[in-house]
């Protein structure tokens, strides 16, 4: 046998080695996690990231290292070093994703082929290291060696993008537990260092520094994440990054971060929601919006509906926010906009959606009441409104706010000055709605013993039951209208069963007792 072979040899031995030399650690002492993983692997994979060329620092992390040991009881660290072309790497789905992204890589021409075998090795051990940090355990003993301070040395001294992205992967990982997360943002330098990779032209890199910015502004550290974001630059390079990408799980990214600043703590939104809103983030998000109803209304792509979901939910966020409200509201084009999501035939593919739409239309209605008169002329929306009820079944305060738009809706409609078509269209889309009405009141019922305990004269009345009040008043106009009127012209157009009218007016009247 040659020499090569008995080194490579060897080394596949250090990392597999027979399980008679090295028993499995007492349970007391081992992962929680469904396979084993050596600690010595995982300070090898950490030491294989360290960059040839660091200067600050480096002793202090070599060392740490190479000469700590493992901080696992009854193991020692044998210095082992991975193989060069080790097999058994598996990137982490997303990475692989991102791969097929396109986007320029940034190596240096001089590369020679030693360091492009150096970083192909580097990206098979951070792939690793990515997966491993989704695990408490893993994440926290990744912290414990030193692959914080590693990572960031890459960060400041890489040219290449996919170390990049990987580094910040990791990151991202790591952020997802309490622990890590706390330790990310104490690691001299670091904080700075992620927030300026925003500065990047690379797509995967940017989504992976959004994803960390987003998890860690959410956490207890994140007012010393706001600190590091609220430089005007760097806010103006979110919304421009928002606006101007072209890939629809960079603009997710770019999007959830911004929600991520009006959904954390109070300290984090004080910092960062002024300064956005000076750079007209309300205008930017409803322009976001348009674009996406654009893609909706011609080809549908499945990829685009999360984009469309988030857009909303972050601009829903911004009308609960005594600030921004009135410039929500009073939003023409949004209004437009949100009336042609609800009226969409098709909803099951932006079910989720919808429902924020409606949530949202709830919180237009409540600062701009008057916008409710000319949505209650638009029959095919009140429908609209009722088709997307279903899609809330398991969210009681959407249901809560979807009923309140339909009770103000048919609150102000005006069946006794109606033409005698549109009365029946009016019919027709209640008298479709039994089941749907029914099922809602057997989920929810009205509790009558608990209105008449409580009842006093502030009470805010249920608009549930402001709703089946109009519903069975409008059904009793149609039920003593004479048969010139039931017998119209358009009837083929708007078909009504007696039958559920009758059922339906009897379950309102129940129910608005």
């Amino acid at each position: 046998m040659s020499n090569s072979a008995s080194e490579e040899n060897e080394e596949e031995q250090a990392f597999h080695p027979p399980s008679a030399h090295h028993p499995s650690a007492p349970s007391h002492e081992s992962f929680d996690i469904s396979t084993t993983v050596d600690p010595s692997y995982v300070i090898a994979l950490i030491r294989k990231l360290l960059p040839s060329d660091i200067k600050d620092g480096e002793h202090d992390i070599r060392s740490g290292l190479i000469c700590e040991q493992p901080k696992a009881e009854g193991r020692k660290e044998d210095a082992v070093d991975l193989p060069e072309n080790g097999g058994e790497a598996e990137a982490m789905e997303s990475s692989e994703n991102y791969g097929k992204l396109d986007r320029p890589q940034h190596r240096s021409d001089d590369h020679n082929q030693g360091g492009s075998a150096r970083e192909e090795t580097w990206e098979e051990c951070g792939c690793i290291l990515w997966d491993l940090a989704a695990s408490e355990d893993h994440a926290q003993f990744m912290v414990e060696n030193l692959i914080l301070e590693v990572l960031l040395a890459n960060l400041v001294v890489s040219q290449s993008s996919r170390i990049t992205e990987i580094s910040l992967g990791i990151i991202g990982n790591l952020a997802c537990h309490e622990m890590s997360r706390k330790k990310i943002a104490s690691t001299n330098g670091l904080v700075g260092v992620v927030v300026e990779q925003l500065l990047l032209d690379d797509v995967p890199c940017l989504c992976e520094a959004c994803r960390v910015l987003t998890l860690c502004l959410q956490g207890g550290e994140g007012v010393i994440w706001a600190e590091a974001l609220q430089a005007e630059p760097i806010l103006s390079r979110i919304l421009w990054i928002a606006e101007n990408a072209l890939n629809p799980q960079l603009i997710e990214k770019s999007v959830g971060l911004l929600l991520a600043v009006l959904e954390s703590q109070q300290e984090v939104a004080a910092l960062l929601l002024p300064p956005l809103l000076k750079l007209d983030l309300s205008s930017l998000l409803i322009k976001l919006l348009a674009f996406e109803m654009s893609k909706l209304q011609g080809d549908r792509i499945p990829e685009r509906y999360p984009v469309l979901d988030l857009i909303l939910r972050t601009i829903e966020a911004l009308s609960t926010i005594d600030d921004c409200s009135q410039g929500i509201c009073l939003n023409r084009e949004l209004l437009q906009l949100v009336k042609e999501l609800i009226k969409l035939p098709d909803k099951f593919e932006v079910a989720s959606s919808c429902v924020t739409a409606a949530v949202l239309i709830a919180n237009i209605l409540t600062d701009a009441n008057h916008l409710a008169s000319e949505l209650s002329q638009d029959l095919n929306f009140l429908q609209g409104l009722f088709d997307v009820f279903p899609f809330a079944s398991d969210d009681t305060e959407a249901q809560s706010a979807i009923w309140s738009v339909i009770s103000r809706l048919l609150t102000l409609v005006q069946e006794s000055e109606m033409s005698t078509s549109i009365f029946r269209h009016l019919v027709s889309i209640l008298a479709s709605k039994l089941d749907l009405i029914e099922d809602d009141l057997l989920a929810r019922p009205f509790d009558y013993g608990e209105h008449k305990t409580n009842e006093t004269p502030s009470t805010k009345i249920d608009a549930r039951s402001i709703a089946m009040k109009r519903i069975s008043d409008i059904l009793r106009q149609w039920k003593f209208s004479d048969d010139r009127v039931k017998s119209t012209s358009s009837m083929e157009d708007y078909y009504i069963n007696e039958e559920d009218v009758d059922k339906l007016l009897h379950c309102c009247c129940k129910a608005s007792r």
